[in-house]
């Protein structure tokens, strides 16, 4: 699909652009209530992968990578959320990605900075 954008309030996606098929993307996020919802959130930690192998449950995991899923949140992780779709994103953050939470810089180009 290449690079796709996420705007996220309050958990929720309000808009969702793509360099391509971005009309899949939509079709996707409306296939249910929960479906534009997050559904997990993870911030990769594993300096030992090294390389993208292609395989999300490895890739999400690398140094320097966060990951969202939108859609079914899994109920071990405490989450409610329900749809019939759970759509993993990937994102390397090691070249100027930034986490802002509460206005405060909590993560920058790989990097906890809390």
């Amino acid at each position: 699909m290449g690079k796709v954008s996420l705007h996220l309030e309050r958990g929720v996606v309000v808009r969702a652009e793509a360099e391509k098929n971005e009309g899949h993307l939509t079709n996707v996020l409306d296939t249910d209530e929960g479906a534009r919802r997050l559904g997990a959130f993870g911030i990769g930690t594993n300096g030992r992968i090294t390389q993208f192998t292609n395989n999300i449950l490895f890739d999400e995991k690398i140094a320097g990578t966060i990951h969202v899923a939108v859609g079914l949140g899994y109920p071990e992780s405490g989450s409610t959320n329900k749809s019939a779709i759970h759509w993993d994103f990937l994102c390397d953050m090691q070249d100027g990605g930034k986490i802002i939470v509460d206005d405060q810089l909590f993560y920058e180009s790989g990097r906890f900075v809390v």
